[in-house]
Order: structure tokens, then sequence, then C-alpha cells
């Protein structure tokens, strides 16, 4: 009897692939990942920097004026002491108002600072003279203060001096005449000295007029309250 064969197996199924190899895995290159993604990423976070960026600089500290002949602006008017004085300027026999609101910076009805020498509107020609600590300041800080303040509106520099007063150029056939009065019953005394050097006090009127013509000083009363 003819020994039984043995039925062949059925081939590995790799085997029926061509050359008994597995096909190779494909692989995805960086040119399949969706790139949008990313891109709008970028794009938000660049966003988020800038607007960062625009609010910090939007809250930053506004640096206030520097401090001009020793006198700096203060966010707030003082109190400790608090004093007037008045000045009028007479020009061709006119006088010429201070500037309203010269030594307050800022938009008059939100002032940003007070320098410790000022003029407010509701009282012309009167200097308020609010400062921390009691100390002695003169006319030509004033014009210091009014003139720096002056050139941050894009005006003109204010001098003071024996040729100039404020934006007046004394020619050479006009003259700067001064008196002071003290208020103390003797009436405008003659000054003959340094106007830049004139002290201001409490209730002191002072005059600077530019002759010719000459005119006497007129009378200034301060308002009640002042």
């Amino acid at each position: 009897m003819a020994p039984k064969t043995r039925p062949a197996t059925s081939p590995p199924r790799s085997a029926k692939v061509k050359g008994g190899r597995r096909p190779p895995v494909k692989v995805k290159s960086g040119r399949d990942i969706p790139l949008l993604p990313f891109a709008v990423l970028g794009v938000l976070v660049l966003l988020t920097i800038g607007l960062i960026a625009w609010i910090v600089y939007n809250n930053r500290p506004t640096p206030g004026p520097a401090t001009v002949a020793g006198i700096p602006c203060d966010q707030l008017e003082h109190t400790q002491v608090h004093y007037h004085a008045a000045v009028q300027i007479i020009y061709l026999g006119q006088l010429v108002n201070l500037a309203a609101n010269t030594g307050i910076s800022g938009d008059p009805s939100s002032p940003t600072c007070f320098y410790w020498l000022h003029v407010h509107p509701a009282n012309p020609n009167v200097i308020h003279i609010e400062s921390p600590a009691d100390q002695t300041f003169t006319l030509g800080q004033f014009f210091a203060v009014w003139t720096a303040w002056n050139k941050a509106q894009g005006g003109p520099a204010e001098p003071l001096d024996s040729t100039h007063v404020a934006t007046f150029t004394l020619t050479p056939g006009e003259t700067l005449v001064m008196y002071i009065d003290l208020q103390d019953g003797k009436g405008p005394q003659a000054y003959t000295g340094d106007p830049k050097t004139i002290v201001l006090r409490a209730h002191e009127v002072i005059t600077l007029e530019i002759t010719p013509p000459a005119k006497t000083p007129p009378s200034f009363t301060f308002t009640s309250g002042l």
C-alpha cells in the first residue's frame, strides 16, 4: 500500500507578495502636514503681542513738565503757603493782561499740573503763589514759568530784562519804568533795579511800563478772597 502523501500546506501570506516581502509603509512627508492652523496661530500670537505693547505704551506714566527756575509743576495746588501779587504791563499807554492759565498745564477744565506760580482766568494779572514751603519767589521766576508754559502751547518766549517785557522788545527810544506798590499807603514807588529780582509779596502790585507815553500806574484792587 502506497504511503499517504502529506498535503502541501498553504504558503504564508508573505509568500503571496511578489518577492516574498511586504510592501513598504508610506510615511507622510512634511508637505502633507496642514500649515493653515500654524499660520493662523502665528498671526494671533503677533496680534496679541502688538495689543499688549499698545496697551503698555498708552498707559505709560506721562512725564510732567520739568522744573523751571526752581519751580516744579505739581498735580495739585498747595495750600501751605498761598498768597497773591499783581503784575501790570503797560504798553503804548494801555494795560496788557497776563495770559490766562499761565503756569497751569493741560486742559484748563482738567489740568494735569500747577506750577507754584500761576494765573487763574478768574483773577486777571494776579499771580497765585501756592507752595508747599515758605520761600522767596521773584518776578523773574514767574517769567521763566510763563516762558516754559507758553512754549509748551507753541508760543514764544516771555523774557524780562531792561529791554524786554514779555513779547515786547523796547526800541532805542523806549524805556522801561517800574513801580512797586506794597499796599502800605505809600502808593507806587519807583524801582530801578533788575526786574527779575523783584520779590513777590502778598498784595504787592508791580507795574512794568514801557514809555513813552508815560502814564501814572493804574490803581489795582484785589478782589474779595485774594
